[in-house]
């Protein structure tokens, strides 16, 4: 991968952190590759992300927008995103110099407006990684959420709040919320109600190229809309939330000593503590 500008942004607030981004800094300029600690431009080759998947997911919608390769070194508390161990940030730099061909993967993202449902007007649109929430207040009764995929009903929904979420959020919220693990590389999008009243209302996996749109009907107060876990809007009765598939993805270059499920078997603790790999026998790989 031909490298000659490479942005570094670490975690906010972590002196610790931000020294380990200087190296870094350094370690790119003895090999003759201009480098930014903490600035993201678009003529950037990559962005190195140093953290855990909160900082990526600050950094996801520019680096979308400017269609730069994210590589996420875990400095955090989870590693879902980041997937780099903080061991292995320089070999797996070295790796991305020397190899011509590096794996990305491109997430979607979602982008989200509400619509006032008094006056018509819409929001600007946000953009979102893992998920868009609508969620009621703690103390409040359940509300009720009137939805549709494109211009067809779905359904109403009575429950704490409701969930839409990437396939890469899947192991979010949505995971929390008892949504499905949804690979990461696919294209869809998951509705999951949180704690809904009838036992009936199960998740569901629309395509990505459907426009989600949910109604909070009345009665009901201000409720909340979160976008990757940080409050965005509040809204109220009638108000609608658009969801829709973004425009770019987030690319992001895998590990390349890991695999996805590689990774979901150590976050999710599948097949107990110290699960190996176990590879695919040759006999059968050659009819693969």
């Amino acid at each position: 991968m031909k490298i000659e500008y490479a942005g570094v942004v670490t975690r906010p607030d972590s002196p610790e952190v931000e020294q380990i981004g200087r190296e870094m800094i350094a370690w790119f300029e003895q090999r003759g590759i201009r480098a930014t600690l903490n600035g993201i431009e678009p003529d950037m080759d990559i962005l190195i992300v140093l953290g855990g998947d909160g900082t990526l997911l600050h950094v996801a919608e520019k680096a979308s927008r400017y269609q730069l390769p994210v590589l996420g070194v875990h400095l955090g508390s989870l590693g879902f995103l980041t997937e780099v161990a903080a061991d292995e940030r320089y070999q797996a730099l070295e790796t991305l110099l020397t190899e011509d061909e590096v794996r990305m993967e491109k997430r979607i993202m979602l982008s989200a407006a509400y619509v006032n449902g008094t006056t018509g007007k819409k929001s600007a649109s946000v953009h979102a990684l893992n998920e868009v929430v609508i969620v009621k207040k703690s103390t409040e009764a359940m509300i009720r959420l009137r939805c549709w995929a494109g211009r067809e009903y779905v359904t109403t929904y009575r429950a704490d709040g409701l969930i839409m979420a990437t396939p890469t959020g899947s192991t979010a919220y949505n995971l929390s919320a008892g949504g499905p693990v949804v690979h990461a590389e696919l294209e869809t999008i998951v509705l999951t109600p949180i704690c809904p009243f009838m036992l009936e209302s199960r998740p569901v996996l629309l395509g990505s190229r459907q426009k989600v749109t949910a109604q909070l009907l009345a009665p009901a107060g201000q409720v909340k809309v979160i976008v990757d876990g940080a409050l965005q809007w509040t809204i109220t009765e009638n108000d609608y939330l658009l969801v829709k598939r973004a425009s770019k993805p987030l690319l992001i270059v895998s590990s390349p000593w890991k695999s996805y499920f590689n990774i979901l078997r150590n976050k999710l603790n599948w097949g107990g503590a110290g699960s190996i790999d176990v590879p695919l026998p040759e006999k059968v790989c050659k009819h693969c």
